[in-house]
């Protein structure tokens, strides 16, 4: 008897395991060579906002730890809807992000006649990155130097005054239709597709007032371009250690805030989740980055995956019924 004869099962059982392996290969091969190419952070609003320069700033950090150079790519319009939408559609490979906010991810779907994405089924949380404050400022001309005063300004010129946002249902738009309900005020909304057209108008004298986001503005404050009235979460900046919160100086209990948080689409693999949510965490730990969020009053977060998809839930139900009560509606 040929002894290799009796060798046949064993050998089909070699061949069988060697093909298993072969097609398991490009898998395996795909998770350890991520990123292979460069990575999209799509940012769904205008350039110079405070979205964008968070983008900027941790995009950068995480580039450089992942070996690969990381894009941003600004969508602006529909209150960040049509960013969002956009990567919802994108192949969930890794290689097109979100810079998600409270907007995209738990205003929206209350003001939104049709959002494109849903805040929870289309996307793979990756990490909570930053908080950041808001700050009413006002032009340099402006015949209030702070809230009571500004209050009593608006108070006698009903809707004589405009303030400008981001865009409607954003947190700036909720902000000042906030300050208006709370201090019994009366003044006109314009909107704008993204923070920095909007502030850019409050320099020129265009618009009144925006309750901005802190980072975006801190520059123009700075720089003496534009006036802050106060800080709009319960405790003072750092980095603007004189400036009072509003709660503090006439409108107690007032309290805006917005924060950035990196999104893929889902199904999203999980071993590439985690190799972004690796690099986003590293990314805000860099004591450069620190540092540069710090000088613009952005406040890092971290996270895991699971506790930044717990916190959009608690954002939806928190949001949703304030965005309600204001009567913002986007078509």
């Amino acid at each position: 008897m040929n002894p290799m004869h009796n060798d046949k099962p064993g050998l089909a059982r070699r061949a069988l395991l060697a093909a298993t392996f072969a097609l398991a290969l490009p898998g395996l091969a795909a998770a350890q060579a991520f990123p292979s190419k460069p990575i999209t952070i799509v940012v769904p609003f205008a350039a110079g906002g405070s979205t964008d320069i968070v983008a900027r700033i941790v995009g950068a950090k995480m580039g450089e730890i992942l070996g690969q150079t990381v894009l941003i790519e600004n969508r602006a319009g529909a209150g960040g809807s049509i960013g969002a939408g956009a990567v919802a559609k994108a192949a969930p490979d890794g290689y097109t992000l979100l810079m998600g906010t409270i907007s995209t991810h738990a205003i929206n779907p209350a003001v939104l006649k049709s959002n494109p994405s849903d805040p929870v089924k289309d996307f793979a949380p990756i990490s909570l990155l930053a908080d950041v404050p808001s700050v009413l400022v006002v032009t340099n001309d402006f015949p209030a130097k702070n809230v009571k005063e500004l209050i009593e300004v608006l108070k006698a010129n009903p809707d004589k005054y405009s303030y400008a946002s981001s865009g409607v249902a954003t947190p700036q738009h909720l902000g000042g239709e906030l300050f208006k309900t709370m201090s019994g005020t009366r003044m006109q909304h314009i909107p704008y597709r993204g923070g920095g057209p909007a502030l850019q108008d409050v320099v020129s004298g265009k618009v009144a007032m925006i309750f901005d986001n802190l980072p975006s503005s801190a520059e123009m404050i700075r720089a003496g371009k534009v006036r802050a009235i106060g800080i709009t979460v319960m405790k003072r900046s750092p980095a603007f250690p004189d400036l009072p919160t509003i709660d503090e100086s006439g409108l107690p209990g007032f309290v805006n805030y917005s924060w950035n948080a990196l999104f893929a689409p889902a199904n999203t693999p999980k071993d590439v989740i985690a190799k972004l949510n690796d690099a986003a965490n590293k990314a805000i730990k860099d004591p450069a980055v620190e540092k540069k969020l710090a000088d613009l009053s952005a406040v890092t977060v971290g996270s895991t995956p699971e506790q930044l998809g717990e916190h959009v839930k608690k954002e939806l139900a928190k949001w949703g019924p304030i965005a309600k009560a204001a009567g913002a509606k986007l078509e």
